[in-house]
């Protein structure tokens, strides 16, 4: 091995095409675009992932079937009564105290109480879904579950008002 046969091996950084920089730079006139067609001049934008060559997309042509809620469903945070013991007797247990406490973070529509596990505690719990067995344990232990009052939906006059005759 000498010094005539090493190679710089491969270059990481490829320096960048410069298309339309005139015949000499060998990327002139058309700027590697080609001579004509669709994508050769200015403007045009390649076909997306999904376009087939206008071959019907796979999308299009696989059967659709069933139906998904996803759109219209609603989370909710579950806690169980006995994550509620280590809270503070006599608090107000809502949202943003679960939230504080590390029981229900992040982004919810509500939250949901279960019964699993044991309260001796005294607390004021507001949420909007009890389970039978959660209602009678935290009434059992002396506090009290509130459901949220959820908000009213607006009304729509789908009539058109009258119009006054002059």
């Amino acid at each position: 091995m000498d010094l005539s046969n090493l190679s710089n091996g491969v270059h990481r950084l490829r320096k960048k095409k410069r298309v339309g920089r005139g015949i000499g730079s060998g990327h002139g006139k058309t700027g590697s675009r080609g001579m004509k067609g669709q994508y050769s001049s200015a403007g045009a934008e390649m076909p997306g992932k999904v376009f087939e060559g206008g071959q019907m997309a796979l999308f299009r042509r696989i059967p659709k079937r069933g139906f998904s809620n996803g759109t219209w469903a609603k989370k909710f945070h579950v806690v169980n009564v006995g994550d509620l013991q280590n809270l503070p007797e006599g608090s107000v247990v809502d949202q943003a105290s679960l939230d504080q406490a590390g029981l229900a973070q992040g982004p919810a529509d509500g939250i949901r109480v279960l019964g699993t596990g044991e309260l001796t505690r005294k607390l004021t719990v507001r949420a909007d879904h009890f389970s039978k067995s959660a209602r009678e344990k935290i009434e059992k232990a002396g506090g009290k579950a509130e459901l949220v009052a959820k908000p009213k939906p607006p009304v729509r006059n789908k009539m058109k008002p009258k119009q006054a005759k002059d």
